[in-house]
């Protein structure tokens, strides 16, 4: 039986509830462990395939290598972009 998108929000809020509880005590593995889990879930909520996470890792490794090339010609003052952002 497939689960609503209300069903599965729900469950990504009591994981993500229990991650931060799990974080305030210093569980760290575990917290490791729920990260994982949430972002599994999201990416079947969204609709994001293996191969489309894959890619972003490969672009973003991509790009820390060539920011850090060009990091070293610039000065340590200027801000970093971020490179991902993180969608509910």
């Amino acid at each position: 039986m497939p689960h609503s998108d209300e069903q599965l929000q729900s469950v990504l809020e009591t994981l993500e509830e229990c991650r931060r509880v799990l974080g305030e005590n210093h569980v760290r593995e575990t917290v490791e462990l729920l990260s994982i889990a949430i972002l599994d879930l999201r990416m079947k909520v969204k609709g994001v395939d293996n191969a489309e996470l894959r890619a972003l890792c490969d672009e973003m490794l991509r790009g820390a290598a060539s920011e850090s090339a060009s990091r070293s010609k610039q000065t340590q003052d200027q801000p970093r972009r971020p490179l991902l952002r993180v969608v509910k």
